[in-house]
């Protein structure tokens, strides 16, 4: 039986990560010695976290950073980006957290784009971080973990640190992030969220989640440069006073082995690691004592019925679910409501509502399958950064919309059907396949081609290449392992093709357009 721990309700908004800075100084007050922080690569204490956190304020003020600048961090998950993320939300500084996977012209793409005048990076992304730190914006920029003598554009962080006082300041202004979310055409974009716009209510799920001061201990499953993981693992404990346990790398038994040395109250997982777990041997799931857990919350993907169905009966009626995204969202649900509803994402979350509409942006009726749209609560929630083509085409008057398609049943739950054609989702990680597109095309045998998601029973979806072919060239397996070659010598492997499919007409347009739409539907 699971060991259902009492809760405290909340009382500061989930979603508001800018008031972690100064919550991290209240607990350092009230409980100095308390765990923040639990890692492989060091712990912290929020007395040490808050102290570092202080220093760093100090070091990035002394470089010339002032409230309003952007910070970007490129780091894994250890204390130091815990350091970054409190001493941006309480220095009034902007921070963007990147994918360490990323390869080097990606980033410094990201690091030029969010206009960054400071630039943190880890030792293990040193190569990909050397063309970033060659910005001329940046004002600073530091390395985390680096050998002596590494590259002299960097300062280590460490002796960046070192020369300040780790008193708190006297002068906190509230800071902010912007994540990058993966878009369906072009680059990335930065979601900067309106500071002023009205918070929503608590949700059930935020209820259900709330934590005790001193006993619940949080397990981050992902990696920190996600919203997901960032909000709900690392900015929502700390602003509660509670510790976290950060992975390094998600291994399924590492998993329940930390639940239960830790006794982990809460977690974050995505529909992949569900698969894992589930696959581990019955005598290794049963080895581990997870009887500690009363909140895991899960998202990003779509989680088959069964799946879902199979973890509730290990884990007991502790599996909630939320739909989101970087922009907004959204609708959450508690397992109770789901055993009801399987299958469903839940109805919209208080000061949310959620409407499916037509092309013509029209309501459908309850059955009806649409595109879904959020109310927001108030104008302008969210803007992509620099682009406000991409943003007007998000709304529709004040509701916006993620691109994805479901219906509504007759008590106002709502059901996805799929996501836009163009979007790929593989384990939890949102994939734009024009940018895979574009790197194909270089390749002189690739005619045309369309990028899609094709179903993967682990990870949701995995990426595809539809290729069709120039004139003199033939199909065969060792031209398609060349043209999987060449994406990864020019992007992150988590977006490159793992396979290649060749077809001599792809389907268009009247306007000679690509429909990636009707390619994608041939492996659903």
């Amino acid at each position: 039986m699971t060991d259902h721990r009492a809760a405290q309700p909340f009382l500061a908004n989930p979603r508001d990560a800018a008031a972690v800075g100064m919550s991290i100084a209240f607990t350092a007050r009230r409980a100095p010695a308390r765990p923040a922080i639990l890692s492989e690569r060091g712990d912290r204490t929020f007395a040490e976290l808050n102290a570092q956190a202080n220093r760093l304020v100090r070091a990035l003020r002394a470089a010339g950073l002032r409230a309003g600048d952007a910070v970007a961090l490129m780091c894994s998950n250890r204390p130091e980006f815990a350091e970054v993320f409190a001493a941006c939300l309480r220095a009034g500084l902007r921070l963007t957290c990147l994918n360490w996977h990323l390869r080097a012209d990606e980033v410094a793409y990201i690091v030029d784009d969010c206009e960054a005048r400071a630039f943190i990076a880890e030792a293990r992304c040193a190569e990909e971080a050397r063309i970033a730190a060659g910005n001329d914006r940046l004002l600073t920029r530091l390395m985390i973990g680096a050998e002596v003598g590494f590259d002299d554009r960097f300062q280590h962080y460490d002796d960046a640190l070192s020369q300040h006082s780790g008193a708190d300041i006297d002068d906190p202004v509230r800071g902010s992030t912007m994540l990058y979310t993966s878009g369906t055409t072009g680059r990335p974009k930065g979601v900067r969220r309106n500071p002023v716009a009205r918070p929503p209510a608590p949700s059930a799920t935020d209820t259900a989640g709330s934590f005790a001061r001193g006993e619940s201990l949080v397990l981050c499953t992902g990696p920190l440069y996600h919203a997901a993981p960032l909000q709900t693992n690392l900015a929502l404990p700390l602003l509660r006073g509670v510790g976290v346990v950060l992975m390094d790398k998600w291994d399924a038994e590492q998993t329940l082995a930390l639940i239960e040395r830790h006794r982990i109250t809460h977690t974050h997982m995505v529909a992949t690691m569900f698969h894992r777990l589930l696959a581990l041997p019955g005598e290794v799931r049963e080895r581990y004592d997870v009887s500690s857990l009363v909140f895991v919350i899960h998202g990003a993907a779509p989680t088959p019925v069964h799946v879902k169905h199979a973890m509730i009966e290990w884990l007991g009626p502790v599996v909630y679910e939320y739909y989101a995204a970087t922009e907004g969202g959204g609708t959450s649900i508690t397992p109770e409501q789901w055993l009801r509803k399987p299958g469903s994402v839940g109805p919209p979350n208080p000061g949310r509502a959620v409407v499916v509409l037509d092309d013509d942006h029209k309501p459908l009726p309850t059955g009806t399958t649409g595109t879904v749209y959020f109310t927001t609560p108030d104008e302008g929630a969210f803007e992509y950064f620099k682009s406000p083509d991409k943003t007007a085409a998000s709304f529709a008057g004040d509701l916006f919309t993620l691109g994805d398609h479901g219906y509504l049943d007759e008590d106002g739950y709502l059901f996805l059907t799929g996501r836009t054609s163009e979007l790929i989702i593989a384990g939890g990680v949102n994939i734009y396949p024009a940018e895979i597109d574009a790197v194909l095309l270089m390749h002189p045998a690739v005619a045309d081609v369309a990028c899609v998601g094709v179903p993967n029973e682990e990870r949701g979806e995995e990426v595809k290449a539809v290729v069709q072919l120039a004139a003199g060239f033939e199909a065969s397996s060792e031209l398609a392992e060349a043209l999987i070659a060449s994406c990864r010598e020019r992007l992150a492997k988590f977006k490159c093709p793992r396979s290649v499919d060749f077809d001599p007409d792809l389907p268009r347009s009247d306007a000679g357009k690509v429909l990636r739409r009707l390619v994608r539907e041939r492996y659903w």
